[in-house]
Protein backbone atom coordinates (compact mmCIF):
# COMPACT_ATOMS: atom_id res chain seq x y z
CA UNK A 1 0.00 0.00 0.00
CA UNK A 2 1.65 3.01 -1.16
CA UNK A 3 1.45 5.78 1.18
CA UNK A 4 0.22 9.04 0.09
CA UNK A 5 2.80 11.54 2.04
CA UNK A 6 5.52 9.58 0.19
CA UNK A 7 3.40 9.67 -3.02
CA UNK A 8 3.74 13.46 -2.70
CA UNK A 9 7.34 13.47 -2.67
CA UNK A 10 8.05 11.61 -5.83
CA UNK A 11 5.71 13.55 -7.95
CA UNK A 12 6.75 16.86 -5.88
CA UNK A 13 7.54 19.50 -8.78
CA UNK A 14 11.49 20.55 -8.58
CA UNK A 15 11.54 23.38 -6.05
CA UNK A 16 13.59 25.67 -4.04
CA UNK A 17 14.14 23.30 -1.17
CA UNK A 18 15.78 20.44 -3.63
CA UNK A 19 18.57 22.81 -4.64
CA UNK A 20 19.04 23.92 -0.58
CA UNK A 21 19.35 20.23 0.12
CA UNK A 22 22.02 19.78 -2.50
CA UNK A 23 23.88 22.38 -0.83
CA UNK A 24 23.50 20.86 2.87
CA UNK A 25 24.16 17.29 1.28
CA UNK A 26 26.88 18.22 -1.17
CA UNK A 27 29.00 20.76 1.19
CA UNK A 28 29.94 17.40 3.12
CA UNK A 29 31.41 16.04 0.06
CA UNK A 30 32.96 19.14 -1.22
CA UNK A 31 34.67 19.15 2.26
CA UNK A 32 35.43 15.47 1.94
CA UNK A 33 37.55 15.66 -1.10
CA UNK A 34 39.42 18.51 -0.24
CA UNK A 35 40.50 17.23 2.68
CA UNK A 36 41.66 14.03 0.98
CA UNK A 37 42.81 15.31 -2.05
CA UNK A 38 44.84 18.11 -0.73
CA UNK A 39 47.52 15.69 1.08
CA UNK A 40 49.47 14.50 -1.61
CA UNK A 41 50.64 18.53 -2.15
CA UNK A 42 50.73 18.66 1.28
CA UNK A 43 53.07 15.53 1.24
CA UNK A 44 55.18 17.34 -1.28
CA UNK A 45 55.87 20.43 0.61
CA UNK A 46 56.34 18.14 3.64
CA UNK A 47 59.05 15.64 2.49
CA UNK A 48 61.00 19.11 1.42
CA UNK A 49 60.68 20.38 5.25
CA UNK A 50 61.17 17.08 6.90
CA UNK A 51 63.37 15.62 4.49
CA UNK A 52 65.46 17.79 2.98
CA UNK A 53 69.15 15.54 2.35
CA UNK A 54 70.23 15.61 -1.29
CA UNK A 55 70.65 12.60 -2.55
CA UNK A 56 73.49 13.32 -5.41
CA UNK A 57 73.50 9.38 -6.25
CA UNK A 58 70.05 8.97 -6.98
CA UNK A 59 67.45 9.93 -9.32
CA UNK A 60 66.45 13.75 -8.33
CA UNK A 61 62.74 12.43 -8.94
CA UNK A 62 63.45 10.61 -5.75
CA UNK A 63 64.92 13.33 -3.70
CA UNK A 64 62.90 15.24 -0.73
CA UNK A 65 60.61 11.94 -0.53
CA UNK A 66 58.43 10.65 2.30
CA UNK A 67 59.76 7.42 3.17
CA UNK A 68 57.07 5.56 1.41
CA UNK A 69 55.90 3.68 4.53
CA UNK A 70 54.60 6.89 5.95
CA UNK A 71 53.65 8.33 2.74
CA UNK A 72 51.06 5.64 2.14
CA UNK A 73 49.97 5.73 5.88
CA UNK A 74 49.30 9.76 6.02
CA UNK A 75 47.05 9.00 2.93
CA UNK A 76 45.38 5.70 3.91
CA UNK A 77 44.78 6.48 7.34
CA UNK A 78 42.21 8.59 6.42
CA UNK A 79 40.22 6.09 3.99
CA UNK A 80 40.88 3.88 7.08
CA UNK A 81 38.67 6.00 9.12
CA UNK A 82 36.12 6.39 6.42
CA UNK A 83 35.56 2.45 6.80
CA UNK A 84 34.66 2.70 10.30
CA UNK A 85 32.45 6.09 9.66
CA UNK A 86 30.77 4.64 6.96
CA UNK A 87 29.74 1.79 9.06
CA UNK A 88 28.61 3.77 11.98
CA UNK A 89 27.10 6.33 10.82
CA UNK A 90 25.43 4.31 8.12
CA UNK A 91 23.73 2.04 11.04
CA UNK A 92 23.44 5.16 13.30
CA UNK A 93 21.53 6.66 10.57
CA UNK A 94 18.91 3.55 10.47
CA UNK A 95 18.47 3.15 13.77
CA UNK A 96 18.31 6.71 15.28
CA UNK A 97 17.73 9.00 12.04
CA UNK A 98 19.51 10.65 9.60
CA UNK A 99 19.05 14.68 10.71
CA UNK A 100 20.05 12.98 14.26
CA UNK A 101 23.61 11.99 13.63
CA UNK A 102 24.57 14.07 10.60
CA UNK A 103 25.82 17.05 12.34
CA UNK A 104 28.01 14.53 14.42
CA UNK A 105 29.85 13.64 11.24
CA UNK A 106 30.49 17.56 10.81
CA UNK A 107 31.37 18.62 13.85
CA UNK A 108 34.33 15.86 13.52
CA UNK A 109 35.12 16.99 10.13
CA UNK A 110 35.33 20.42 11.60
CA UNK A 111 37.63 19.88 14.25
CA UNK A 112 39.81 17.25 12.52
CA UNK A 113 40.47 19.76 9.79
CA UNK A 114 41.68 22.15 12.37
CA UNK A 115 43.71 19.41 14.27
CA UNK A 116 45.41 18.65 11.00
CA UNK A 117 47.19 21.59 10.69
CA UNK A 118 48.59 21.43 14.49
CA UNK A 119 50.85 18.93 16.20
CA UNK A 120 52.66 18.94 19.91
CA UNK A 121 55.98 19.76 18.19
CA UNK A 122 58.11 20.17 14.97
CA UNK A 123 59.74 16.93 15.49
CA UNK A 124 59.48 14.81 12.22
CA UNK A 125 58.33 11.74 14.44
CA UNK A 126 55.76 13.74 16.80
CA UNK A 127 54.41 15.77 13.20
CA UNK A 128 53.32 12.58 11.41
CA UNK A 129 51.38 10.90 15.08
CA UNK A 130 50.26 14.07 15.48
CA UNK A 131 48.73 14.11 11.49
CA UNK A 132 47.94 10.68 11.25
CA UNK A 133 45.58 10.86 14.42
CA UNK A 134 43.63 14.07 13.01
CA UNK A 135 43.70 12.54 9.52
CA UNK A 136 42.04 9.19 10.98
CA UNK A 137 39.40 11.28 13.01
CA UNK A 138 38.57 13.32 9.58
CA UNK A 139 38.03 10.10 7.79
CA UNK A 140 35.77 9.07 10.31
CA UNK A 141 33.58 11.83 9.84
CA UNK A 142 33.89 11.86 6.20
CA UNK A 143 33.02 8.34 6.53
CA UNK A 144 29.99 9.08 7.96
CA UNK A 145 29.12 11.87 5.34
CA UNK A 146 28.70 9.48 2.83
CA UNK A 147 25.38 7.49 3.66
CA UNK A 148 23.90 10.21 5.34
CA UNK A 149 24.36 12.57 2.38
CA UNK A 150 23.17 10.45 -0.45
CA UNK A 151 20.37 9.15 2.11
CA UNK A 152 19.27 12.28 2.62
CA UNK A 153 18.99 13.65 -0.93
CA UNK A 154 17.63 9.94 -2.37
CA UNK A 155 14.55 10.20 0.24
CA UNK A 156 13.95 14.37 -0.60
CA UNK A 157 14.57 13.81 -3.88
CA UNK A 158 11.18 13.01 -6.79
CA UNK A 159 11.33 9.76 -8.80
CA UNK A 160 11.87 11.46 -11.76
CA UNK A 161 14.79 13.77 -11.10
CA UNK A 162 16.58 12.25 -8.22
CA UNK A 163 19.27 10.56 -10.07
CA UNK A 164 20.35 14.41 -10.84
CA UNK A 165 19.95 15.59 -7.53
CA UNK A 166 22.17 12.96 -5.74
CA UNK A 167 24.36 13.25 -8.56
CA UNK A 168 24.82 17.20 -7.87
CA UNK A 169 25.31 16.37 -4.42
CA UNK A 170 27.87 14.24 -5.22
CA UNK A 171 29.27 16.69 -8.17
CA UNK A 172 30.17 18.40 -5.37
CA UNK A 173 33.33 16.38 -4.36
CA UNK A 174 34.88 17.91 -8.12
CA UNK A 175 34.69 21.61 -7.19
CA UNK A 176 36.36 20.11 -3.64
CA UNK A 177 39.51 18.85 -5.58
CA UNK A 178 39.20 21.61 -7.50
CA UNK A 179 39.27 24.20 -4.91
CA UNK A 180 42.33 22.04 -2.82
CA UNK A 181 44.60 22.82 -5.84
CA UNK A 182 43.54 26.46 -6.05
CA UNK A 183 44.23 26.87 -2.37
CA UNK A 184 46.97 25.55 -2.60
CA UNK A 185 48.29 27.44 -5.71
CA UNK A 186 47.18 31.16 -3.76
CA UNK A 187 49.08 30.24 -0.73
CA UNK A 188 52.11 29.14 -1.93
CA UNK A 189 52.30 32.36 -4.29
CA UNK A 190 51.50 34.07 -0.98
CA UNK A 191 54.11 32.57 0.82
CA UNK A 192 56.70 33.00 -2.18
CA UNK A 193 56.05 36.40 -2.69
CA UNK A 194 56.56 37.16 0.78
CA UNK A 195 59.46 35.09 1.06
CA UNK A 196 63.49 36.44 1.44
CA UNK A 197 64.78 35.73 -2.08
CA UNK A 198 67.99 34.46 -0.43
CA UNK A 199 65.77 31.76 1.45
CA UNK A 200 64.58 30.73 -2.00
CA UNK A 201 67.43 29.15 -3.21
CA UNK A 202 67.01 25.92 -5.94
CA UNK A 203 69.26 22.99 -5.12
CA UNK A 204 70.95 23.23 -8.33
CA UNK A 205 72.23 26.79 -7.06
CA UNK A 206 73.88 25.02 -4.13
CA UNK A 207 77.29 24.39 -3.94
CA UNK A 208 78.48 20.74 -4.86
CA UNK A 209 79.43 20.01 -1.10
CA UNK A 210 75.59 21.11 0.15
CA UNK A 211 74.25 18.17 0.88
CA UNK A 212 71.08 19.77 2.71
CA UNK A 213 68.18 22.00 0.75
CA UNK A 214 67.15 24.58 2.96
CA UNK A 215 63.53 26.08 3.21
CA UNK A 216 62.21 29.46 4.61
CA UNK A 217 60.64 28.12 8.29
CA UNK A 218 57.62 29.52 7.61
CA UNK A 219 56.81 27.56 5.21
CA UNK A 220 56.21 24.77 7.76
CA UNK A 221 53.13 27.07 8.38
CA UNK A 222 51.91 27.04 4.86
CA UNK A 223 50.99 23.44 4.82
CA UNK A 224 49.20 23.80 8.01
CA UNK A 225 47.30 26.57 7.14
CA UNK A 226 45.73 24.65 3.91
CA UNK A 227 44.51 22.05 5.92
CA UNK A 228 43.14 23.59 8.31
CA UNK A 229 41.31 25.60 5.74
CA UNK A 230 39.13 23.08 4.84
CA UNK A 231 37.15 23.34 7.96
CA UNK A 232 35.58 27.03 6.32
CA UNK A 233 33.11 24.66 4.02
CA UNK A 234 32.25 22.23 6.30
CA UNK A 235 30.95 24.40 9.25
CA UNK A 236 29.26 27.23 6.35
CA UNK A 237 26.49 24.27 6.48
CA UNK A 238 26.62 23.20 10.12
CA UNK A 239 23.62 25.39 11.19
CA UNK A 240 21.48 24.26 7.66
CA UNK A 241 22.03 20.71 8.88
CA UNK A 242 20.55 21.39 12.38
CA UNK A 243 17.54 22.80 11.93
CA UNK A 244 16.64 20.14 8.68
CA UNK A 245 13.76 18.00 9.64
CA UNK A 246 13.92 14.04 9.47
CA UNK A 247 13.18 12.67 5.78
CA UNK A 248 9.60 11.86 5.48
CA UNK A 249 10.92 8.71 4.63
CA UNK A 250 12.25 7.54 7.62
CA UNK A 251 9.69 9.09 9.95
CA UNK A 252 6.97 7.31 7.90
CA UNK A 253 8.51 4.13 7.32
CA UNK A 254 10.50 3.85 10.31
CA UNK A 255 9.34 5.22 12.85
CA UNK A 256 6.03 5.00 11.45
CA UNK A 257 4.62 8.31 12.11
CA UNK A 258 3.24 9.34 8.73
CA UNK A 259 1.57 12.67 10.42
CA UNK A 260 4.91 13.89 12.00
CA UNK A 261 5.85 13.05 8.06
CA UNK A 262 2.88 15.44 6.44
CA UNK A 263 4.08 18.17 9.04
CA UNK A 264 7.49 18.42 7.97
CA UNK A 265 7.42 18.08 4.57
CA UNK A 266 4.94 20.75 5.19
CA UNK A 267 7.69 23.07 6.57
CA UNK A 268 10.06 22.74 3.82
CA UNK A 269 8.30 22.10 0.81
CA UNK A 270 5.38 23.41 -1.43
CA UNK A 271 2.99 20.05 -0.61
CA UNK A 272 -0.16 20.80 -0.06
CA UNK A 273 -1.46 18.97 3.17
CA UNK A 274 -4.67 18.41 1.44
CA UNK A 275 -2.50 15.50 -0.92
CA UNK A 276 -1.51 13.52 2.37
CA UNK A 277 -4.58 14.03 4.69
CA UNK A 278 -5.90 10.48 3.78
CA UNK A 279 -2.87 8.92 5.28
CA UNK A 280 -3.19 10.72 8.39
CA UNK A 281 -6.74 9.49 9.17
CA UNK A 282 -5.83 5.71 8.22
CA UNK A 283 -2.91 5.34 10.20
CA UNK A 284 -4.62 3.05 12.92
CA UNK A 285 -6.31 0.99 10.55
CA UNK A 286 -5.59 -2.40 9.67
CA UNK A 287 -4.43 -1.95 6.10
CA UNK A 288 -2.31 0.68 7.05
CA UNK A 289 -0.71 -1.40 9.53
CA UNK A 290 -0.62 -4.42 6.49
CA UNK A 291 1.55 -1.70 4.56
CA UNK A 292 4.04 -2.02 7.66
CA UNK A 293 3.84 -5.75 7.90
CA UNK A 294 7.48 -6.60 5.97
CA UNK A 295 9.74 -6.71 8.92
CA UNK A 296 12.45 -9.12 7.86
CA UNK A 297 15.45 -7.97 10.47
CA UNK A 298 19.12 -6.91 8.45
CA UNK A 299 20.97 -9.75 7.10
CA UNK A 300 18.76 -12.33 7.53
CA UNK A 301 18.00 -14.90 5.22
CA UNK A 302 15.59 -13.22 3.76
CA UNK A 303 17.14 -9.90 3.38
CA UNK A 304 19.44 -11.64 1.54
CA UNK A 305 16.89 -13.42 -0.89
CA UNK A 306 15.70 -10.06 -1.32
CA UNK A 307 18.99 -7.73 -1.87
CA UNK A 308 22.02 -9.73 -1.10
CA UNK A 309 22.68 -9.61 -4.78
CA UNK A 310 22.09 -5.96 -5.05
CA UNK A 311 24.35 -5.66 -1.95
CA UNK A 312 27.04 -6.95 -3.30
CA UNK A 313 27.36 -5.86 -6.92
CA UNK A 314 27.17 -2.11 -5.48
CA UNK A 315 30.17 -2.79 -2.99
CA UNK A 316 31.81 -5.07 -5.88
CA UNK A 317 31.60 -1.66 -8.38
CA UNK A 318 32.10 0.57 -5.63
CA UNK A 319 35.36 -1.51 -4.83
CA UNK A 320 36.62 -1.79 -8.43
CA UNK A 321 35.92 1.67 -8.81
CA UNK A 322 38.09 3.05 -6.16
CA UNK A 323 41.14 1.01 -6.53
CA UNK A 324 41.55 2.72 -9.76
CA UNK A 325 40.14 6.32 -8.81
CA UNK A 326 42.01 7.32 -5.92
CA UNK A 327 45.24 5.53 -6.87
CA UNK A 328 45.33 8.13 -9.99
CA UNK A 329 43.92 10.99 -7.86
CA UNK A 330 45.94 10.76 -5.03
CA UNK A 331 49.40 9.71 -7.20
CA UNK A 332 49.05 12.30 -10.18
CA UNK A 333 52.56 13.07 -9.57
CA UNK A 334 53.61 9.51 -10.42
CA UNK A 335 51.90 9.06 -13.35
CA UNK A 336 53.13 12.58 -14.79
CA UNK A 337 56.44 12.20 -13.17
CA UNK A 338 57.79 12.43 -16.89
CA UNK A 339 56.21 15.61 -17.48
CA UNK A 340 57.50 17.47 -14.38
CA UNK A 341 60.82 20.09 -13.91
CA UNK A 342 63.93 18.39 -11.85
CA UNK A 343 63.31 19.20 -8.16
CA UNK A 344 66.80 20.24 -8.32
CA UNK A 345 65.56 22.51 -10.30
CA UNK A 346 63.01 23.84 -8.39
CA UNK A 347 62.07 26.05 -4.78
CA UNK A 348 59.80 24.67 -2.12
CA UNK A 349 56.87 26.52 -3.30
CA UNK A 350 57.31 26.38 -7.33
CA UNK A 351 58.00 22.29 -6.48
CA UNK A 352 54.43 21.96 -5.16
CA UNK A 353 52.84 24.56 -7.39
CA UNK A 354 53.31 22.19 -10.28
CA UNK A 355 51.75 19.49 -8.85
CA UNK A 356 48.67 21.69 -8.18
CA UNK A 357 48.58 23.07 -11.69
CA UNK A 358 48.07 19.64 -13.01
CA UNK A 359 45.51 18.65 -10.77
CA UNK A 360 43.85 21.73 -10.99
CA UNK A 361 44.22 21.26 -14.96
CA UNK A 362 42.19 17.67 -14.62
CA UNK A 363 40.15 18.93 -12.84
CA UNK A 364 38.41 21.53 -14.70
CA UNK A 365 39.32 19.80 -18.12
CA UNK A 366 38.06 16.13 -17.62
CA UNK A 367 36.71 15.43 -13.83
CA UNK A 368 33.95 18.65 -12.99
CA UNK A 369 32.49 18.09 -17.21
CA UNK A 370 32.48 14.20 -16.37
CA UNK A 371 29.98 14.91 -13.12
CA UNK A 372 28.15 17.90 -14.50
CA UNK A 373 27.27 15.49 -18.18
CA UNK A 374 26.04 12.95 -15.63
CA UNK A 375 24.09 15.08 -13.61
CA UNK A 376 22.36 16.15 -17.24
CA UNK A 377 21.64 12.38 -18.42
CA UNK A 378 21.75 10.30 -15.84
CA UNK A 379 17.43 10.43 -15.43
CA UNK A 380 17.55 10.02 -19.43
CA UNK A 381 20.43 7.61 -19.93
CA UNK A 382 20.20 5.31 -16.80
CA UNK A 383 22.70 4.29 -13.76
CA UNK A 384 23.91 1.19 -15.84
CA UNK A 385 24.29 2.20 -19.11
CA UNK A 386 26.61 5.09 -17.77
CA UNK A 387 28.44 2.91 -15.25
CA UNK A 388 28.99 0.50 -17.97
CA UNK A 389 29.84 2.94 -20.49
CA UNK A 390 32.12 4.44 -18.19
CA UNK A 391 34.03 1.53 -16.94
CA UNK A 392 34.77 0.38 -20.68
CA UNK A 393 36.10 3.57 -22.13
CA UNK A 394 38.63 4.13 -18.46
CA UNK A 395 39.71 0.62 -19.16
CA UNK A 396 40.17 1.60 -23.23
CA UNK A 397 41.79 5.12 -21.79
CA UNK A 398 44.32 3.29 -19.29
CA UNK A 399 45.15 0.84 -21.93
CA UNK A 400 46.03 3.64 -24.38
CA UNK A 401 48.03 5.02 -21.33
CA UNK A 402 49.89 2.47 -20.73
CA UNK A 403 51.07 1.61 -24.37
CA UNK A 404 52.18 5.59 -24.96
CA UNK A 405 53.95 5.76 -21.36
CA UNK A 406 55.87 2.29 -22.35
CA UNK A 407 56.57 3.88 -25.58
CA UNK A 408 59.04 6.28 -23.62
CA UNK A 409 56.64 9.40 -26.15
CA UNK A 410 55.63 11.37 -23.78
CA UNK A 411 53.75 13.84 -25.58
CA UNK A 412 50.21 15.70 -25.23
CA UNK A 413 48.23 12.37 -26.18
CA UNK A 414 48.91 11.05 -22.39
CA UNK A 415 47.66 14.16 -20.79
CA UNK A 416 44.45 14.06 -23.38
CA UNK A 417 44.03 10.24 -22.24
CA UNK A 418 44.83 10.66 -18.49
CA UNK A 419 41.88 13.53 -18.62
CA UNK A 420 39.50 10.64 -20.71
CA UNK A 421 40.27 8.57 -17.85
CA UNK A 422 39.26 10.70 -15.21
CA UNK A 423 36.26 12.07 -17.78
CA UNK A 424 34.67 8.54 -17.82
CA UNK A 425 35.35 7.48 -14.31
CA UNK A 426 32.78 10.69 -12.84
CA UNK A 427 30.75 10.12 -16.38
CA UNK A 428 30.25 6.57 -14.91
CA UNK A 429 31.08 4.43 -12.11
CA UNK A 430 32.84 6.89 -9.55
CA UNK A 431 29.35 8.73 -9.38
CA UNK A 432 26.88 6.04 -9.78
CA UNK A 433 28.61 3.77 -7.49
CA UNK A 434 27.14 6.45 -4.79
CA UNK A 435 23.53 6.62 -6.18
CA UNK A 436 22.76 3.34 -7.12
CA UNK A 437 22.83 1.86 -2.98
CA UNK A 438 20.71 4.86 -1.69
CA UNK A 439 17.98 3.63 -4.51
CA UNK A 440 17.75 0.39 -3.93
CA UNK A 441 17.23 -0.93 -0.59
CA UNK A 442 14.54 -0.39 2.05
CA UNK A 443 14.22 2.93 4.14
CA UNK A 444 15.17 0.81 7.44
CA UNK A 445 18.54 -0.99 6.11
CA UNK A 446 18.95 1.99 3.32
CA UNK A 447 21.72 4.43 5.05
CA UNK A 448 23.59 0.99 6.38
CA UNK A 449 23.43 -0.69 3.22
CA UNK A 450 25.06 2.42 1.49
CA UNK A 451 27.59 2.47 4.13
CA UNK A 452 28.75 -1.23 3.58
CA UNK A 453 28.99 -0.45 -0.31
CA UNK A 454 31.06 2.46 0.54
CA UNK A 455 33.09 0.68 3.19
CA UNK A 456 34.10 -1.94 0.28
CA UNK A 457 35.06 1.13 -1.64
CA UNK A 458 36.78 2.37 0.46
CA UNK A 459 39.05 -0.66 0.96
CA UNK A 460 39.28 -0.76 -2.56
CA UNK A 461 40.91 3.14 -2.01
CA UNK A 462 43.65 1.45 0.33
CA UNK A 463 44.38 -1.47 -1.86
CA UNK A 464 44.75 0.86 -4.91
CA UNK A 465 46.51 3.37 -3.21
CA UNK A 466 48.81 1.36 -1.69
CA UNK A 467 49.35 -0.87 -4.36
CA UNK A 468 49.76 1.70 -6.88
CA UNK A 469 52.67 3.17 -4.77
CA UNK A 470 54.70 0.18 -4.58
CA UNK A 471 53.56 -1.66 -7.71
CA UNK A 472 54.59 1.70 -10.03
CA UNK A 473 58.12 1.74 -8.87
CA UNK A 474 60.63 0.75 -11.19
CA UNK A 475 61.31 -2.90 -11.74
CA UNK A 476 62.85 -4.71 -10.49
CA UNK A 477 61.12 -3.34 -7.32
CA UNK A 478 58.13 -2.91 -8.63
CA UNK A 479 56.03 -3.55 -12.22
CA UNK A 480 56.41 0.02 -13.30
CA UNK A 481 53.91 3.05 -14.02
CA UNK A 482 53.13 1.23 -17.32
CA UNK A 483 52.00 -1.90 -16.06
CA UNK A 484 50.42 -0.95 -13.41
CA UNK A 485 48.07 1.06 -15.48
CA UNK A 486 47.48 -2.01 -17.55
CA UNK A 487 46.48 -3.95 -14.73
CA UNK A 488 44.08 -1.19 -13.15
CA UNK A 489 42.68 -1.42 -17.06
CA UNK A 490 42.05 -4.68 -16.15
CA UNK A 491 40.28 -3.86 -12.96
CA UNK A 492 38.03 -1.33 -15.11
CA UNK A 493 37.12 -4.63 -17.64
CA UNK A 494 36.19 -6.73 -14.56
CA UNK A 495 34.15 -3.26 -13.34
CA UNK A 496 31.84 -3.40 -17.00
CA UNK A 497 31.26 -7.18 -16.27
CA UNK A 498 29.53 -6.85 -13.08
CA UNK A 499 28.05 -4.04 -13.90
CA UNK A 500 26.33 -5.20 -16.74
CA UNK A 501 25.43 -8.20 -15.35
CA UNK A 502 24.69 -7.63 -11.65
CA UNK A 503 23.45 -4.61 -11.16
CA UNK A 504 19.57 -3.53 -11.46
CA UNK A 505 18.33 -0.27 -13.04
CA UNK A 506 16.82 2.16 -10.66
CA UNK A 507 16.12 4.85 -13.20
CA UNK A 508 12.08 6.44 -12.93
CA UNK A 509 10.79 4.50 -9.79
CA UNK A 510 10.01 4.99 -6.51
CA UNK A 511 12.49 4.31 -3.67
CA UNK A 512 9.63 2.09 -2.24
CA UNK A 513 9.24 0.29 -6.18
CA UNK A 514 12.75 -0.40 -6.22
CA UNK A 515 13.42 -2.31 -2.86
CA UNK A 516 10.68 -4.58 -4.53
CA UNK A 517 12.24 -7.05 -6.53
CA UNK A 518 10.79 -10.00 -8.80
CA UNK A 519 9.76 -13.27 -7.63
CA UNK A 520 12.71 -14.81 -9.33
CA UNK A 521 15.27 -12.63 -7.70
CA UNK A 522 16.36 -15.77 -5.61
CA UNK A 523 16.46 -18.05 -8.08
CA UNK A 524 19.03 -16.78 -10.23
CA UNK A 525 22.35 -14.82 -9.29
CA UNK A 526 22.95 -12.88 -12.79
CA UNK A 527 20.77 -9.96 -13.91
CA UNK A 528 18.48 -10.36 -17.22
CA UNK A 529 18.69 -13.78 -17.36
CA UNK A 530 16.06 -15.01 -14.99
CA UNK A 531 13.72 -12.49 -17.02
CA UNK A 532 14.89 -13.54 -20.56
CA UNK A 533 14.51 -17.31 -19.04
CA UNK A 534 10.89 -17.19 -17.94
CA UNK A 535 10.01 -14.87 -20.55
CA UNK A 536 10.98 -16.99 -23.08
CA UNK A 537 9.50 -20.45 -21.45
CA UNK A 538 5.92 -18.25 -21.12
CA UNK A 539 5.93 -17.63 -24.81
CA UNK A 540 6.77 -21.29 -25.76
CA UNK A 541 3.93 -22.32 -23.37
CA UNK A 542 1.25 -19.68 -24.84
CA UNK A 543 2.49 -20.90 -28.32
CA UNK A 544 2.23 -24.70 -27.68
CA UNK A 545 -1.45 -24.32 -26.33
CA UNK A 546 -2.00 -22.20 -29.84
CA UNK A 547 -1.51 -25.43 -31.18
CA UNK A 548 -3.34 -27.32 -29.22
CA UNK A 549 -6.49 -25.62 -29.56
Amino acid sequence: MALKVLWALDVAKTQYYHFKAIIIAGMGLFTDSYDLFCIPLVMKMIGRIYYPKIHRDVDQKKWFEVPTGIASTMICVSLMGAVIGQLVFGRLGDRVGRRRVYGISLVMMVVASIGCGLSLSKLTPMVFVSLGFFRFLLGVGIGGDYPLSATIMAEFANKQTRGAFIAGVFSMQGFGILLSSLVFMTVCFIFQASADGHNLTTPLELAPSVDIAPVPPESDLAWRIILMLGAIPASMTFYWRMTMPETARFTALVEKNTSQAAKDIGKVMNVPQSTIQEDVEMINTPNTHAAFSNTYPFFSREFLRRHGRDLIAASINWFLIDIVFYSLNLFQYHVFSGHLIPKSQMNIYKDALQIARLQALIAICATIPGYILTVYMIDHIGRVKIQAVGFFFMAISLFAIAKVNMSGDHTDLFIILYGFTFFFSNFGPNTTTFIVPAELFPARFRATCHGISGAVGKVGAITGSIGYMWASRDPPNGLGVSHTLMVMGGVCGLGFFVTYFFTRETRGRSLEENENTDEFTGVCFVRFWPHKFWTRRNEVKGFGLLEMN
